[in-house]
């Protein structure tokens, strides 16, 4: 069952003790729903469309809950918590927790803007609200090499 951007957030800001932007924290969710679409095969992490902004994919009430954060680490605002360590989509967050952490935010954005990726496709400069379809992130993760946990 999909989960909401903050529980997914909290997770991830979690298994990354406190240490990602929240520039990082968008990619890092946008890696995360995809490939969680490859493994379910369509089955969506996250019940939010992401949008193609200027700064690669965007979940938009992510965004305006974690603005203020800057290029600062995100703290724990999220007062509903995050995913128990049970569920499905836990194991997929904490693995990509753990592969960006050390990551320059700004690699993360050449990552998720590959010109033949979901983002590209839609993406128009300046322009916000145009959703990524589920159907084309599946899509990229089937061509994406698969990186090893």
């Amino acid at each position: 069952m999909a989960t909401t951007p903050r529980k997914a957030a909290h997770r991830m800001c979690e298994a990354a003790q406190w240490t990602l932007s929240h520039l990082s924290v968008q990619k890092g969710l946008y890696l995360a729903h995809m490939t969680y679409l490859g493994i379910t095969r369509g089955a969506p992490l996250i019940n939010e469309n992401f949008q193609a902004w200027d700064y690669g994919p965007v979940l938009p009430s992510l965004y305006q809950d974690l603005k203020m954060f800057g290029r600062r680490p995100v703290k724990d605002i999220f007062w509903l918590g995050g995913l128990p360590d049970e569920a499905p989509e836990s194991e997929v967050i904490d693995n990509i927790a753990r592969m960006i952490k050390e990551s320059n935010p700004a690699a993360l954005v050449q990552w998720v803007h590959h010109p033949d990726g979901a983002w590209a496709k839609h993406y128009s400069p300046g322009i916000r609200g145009i959703v990524i379809p589920n159907t084309d992130i599946l899509e990229e993760y089937d061509w994406r090499p698969k990186r090893q946990a």
